[in-house]
Formats: C-alpha cells, structure tokens, sequence
C-alpha cells in the first residue's frame, strides 16, 4: 500500500515538474505567453502541495488555490506559513477563458516562477527528510 501511495505522489511531483518545465521553456523564448506562464506556474504550485498533502494523509477538497493549500500545508509544517503566493492563485483555471485577460509583467512572470521555486524546494526536501 504504501508503494501504491509513493508512486501517486512522484506522479504528482512529475506532473508539477512538467509544468515547470513548460514555464522554463516560455521564459527562455523571450516570456512568449506571459498569462500561459502564470497558468503553469500556479499548476506547478498547486500540484506540488497537493503532493505533500496526500504525503502526510491530509485530505483536502478540489481547490486551485495556493493560499488555501498553503494554509492547510502549514498546519503539517510551519514552514509553508514563509511563503507569500502574492496572487498566484488568480492564474488558475478561471484565468485561462476569455472575460479574464491580464497580462503579467516578465518582472511579475519571475516572481511568480520564484514562488513555485521555494515551493518546490520546501516540498522536495519535506518528502526526502520523511521518507
């Protein structure tokens, strides 16, 4: 059972790196898609906390909010309260339909991939110091 639940968490962290993957991708072509960035950066986040969530047993409903996920993260680790999403959430799904365009600054595109960066970082070295 517990080899079942491993391998669903490193499917969570490979989905995330992908996505993280696809931001690194659009930065280096000159931050072509600036708002399709955010939208992989807020999934990276996303996707990184819910695998520490489901790391620890700790249930949670269908969300895409990182503060929501931040906060419940940190009632397991103090260390998730460190983190300011600043609006990362506001990149989510709901962003990717027309009524919703904002269009990010490439300084906005890097503070928002940095956010994913220490989130994936705290995550990364949770999982490895718990298992």
């Amino acid at each position: 059972m517990k080899d079942t639940r491993n391998e669903y968490i490193r499917q969570w962290l490979l989905k995330a790196d992908e996505d993280l993957l696809v931001v690194n991708t659009l930065i280096e072509q000159n931050f072509s898609a600036k708002a399709s960035i955010c939208f992989h950066c807020q999934q990276a986040a996303e996707k990184y906390l819910k695998a520490f969530l489901i790391a620890h047993d700790k249930d949670f409903p269908k969300t895409h909010s990182i503060e929501y996920l931040l906060a419940t993260c940190s009632t397991i680790d103090k260390a998730f309260e460190q983190i300011d999403p600043v609006n990362l959430s506001d990149f989510g799904v709901g962003a990717r339909y027309p009524g919703d365009l904002y269009l990010p600054t490439e300084d906005e595109v890097l503070t928002y991939k940095e956010i994913v960066l220490s989130i994936k970082k705290l995550v990364e070295n949770r999982l490895t110091s718990n298992t």
